[in-house]
Parts: C-alpha cells; sequence; structure tokens
C-alpha cells in the first residue's frame, strides 16, 4: 500500500518540486521497505529477529528524517516554489490515505500477533498519515503566495519523523 502511494507522489513531485512532498514520500518508501524485514521475522518465528526487524524500522525511520531535512535545508538556501499546487494537495490526501489503510493493516496485525514491532509500525503509520497533510497545508500556503512554506513545512515534517524514530525506539527497545 504504502510503495503504490509513494510511487503516486514521485510522479506528483517531479512534476511539483515540492519539498514537503519529497520528505513524505522519501518516508513513504521507507516504510514500504519495512515490510521485508518484519515479514521475514515473522515467517522465521523469532523473537530475535522481530528485535532486528524492529530496530532496521528504527534505523529506517532516521534515515528518512535525514534525507528529508537535509533537502529541506538545501531548498532554503536554493529556494524554488512548487508548481501543480492541486495534484500537490492530492498527493497529500494520496499519503494520508495510503498511511492511514497501513496503520490499521499493521496495528490489527500487530495485536493480533503481540508483536511490538509492529505495533510501533503501525502508530507510525497513523503518524504519517497526519504528517502527508502537512503536504496539503503546504500546497495551500504557496497559493497564498508563501512559497517559503514549502521548505519550512518539509523541516517540519523531518521534526515530525523524529520524534517518530524516538517513540518507535522506545516501543521496540521496551517490547
Amino acid at each position: 500500500m504504502l510503495a503504490i502511494t509513494a510511487l503516486a507522489q514521485t510522479a506528483v513531485f517531479i512534476a511539483s518540486g515540492s519539498i514537503a512532498l519529497l520528505a513524505d514520500l522519501i518516508h513513504n518508501f521507507g516504510d514500504a521497505a519495512t515490510a521485508i524485514p518484519l515479514a521475514i521475522a515473522f515467517a522465521l518465528r523469532s523473537a530475535r529477529a522481530e528485535r532486528w526487524a524492529g530496530l532496521f524500522v528504527v534505523a529506517a525511520i532516521f534515515v528518512s528524517a535525514c534525507v528529508a531535512g537535509v533537502e529541506s535545508i538545501l531548498r532554503l538556501i536554493d529556494p524554488r516554489e512548487p508548481e501543480h499546487l492541486v495534484a500537490l494537495a492530492l498527493a497529500g490526501a494520496l499519503g494520508f490515505a495510503g498511511n492511514w489503510i497501513a496503520a490499521r493493516i499493521r496495528t490489527r496485525a500487530g495485536r493480533r500477533l503481540d508483536s511490538p514491532a509492529l505495533i510501533a509500525d503501525g502508530d507510525h503509520a497513523r503518524a504519517d498519515a497526519y504528517v502527508s497533510l502537512a503536504v496539503v497545508a503546504s500546497a495551500a500556503v504557496v497559493a497564498l503566495g508563501v512559497p517559503i512554506a514549502d521548505p519550512l513545512i518539509g523541516l517540519a515534517i523531518t521534526l515530525v519523523i523524529l520524534r517518530i524514530t524516538w517513540h518507535s525506539w522506545r516501543t521496540v527497545r521496551d517490547g
């Protein structure tokens, strides 16, 4: 689900150049990749493999925050106004829907399987759904004539992703 969402967002990013959207789609690609080690851990039915998968999830979240932060800072240094604002807003709404569905699936499965790593991944996807709404806000604020808001919202998304990293780390560590 998140891979499809991120692919659709990639097309809109290429057309719009929005850093807020880039931050969201990088994170969505990372989230899609986290399903692989979790699936392997569950196939192995190993608590140790699940712990390593949880650590991989945390690392993927952190790397996506770093990339989003660097790209936002670069856009502040070299400003460019995003284009195709309606498509940008729709991509943010798509990110919200994709993450919300992924959150429901992962959280439900995590509770059923008593998996702290999967529950953390579900919580993380739910938070990401709200982060995607920031892309919609970016499109709206840029449409109102404040193009600097796009990289600033990209930085705000970075901070939220860092908070998600910390929360996920604590869930995996304590689980």
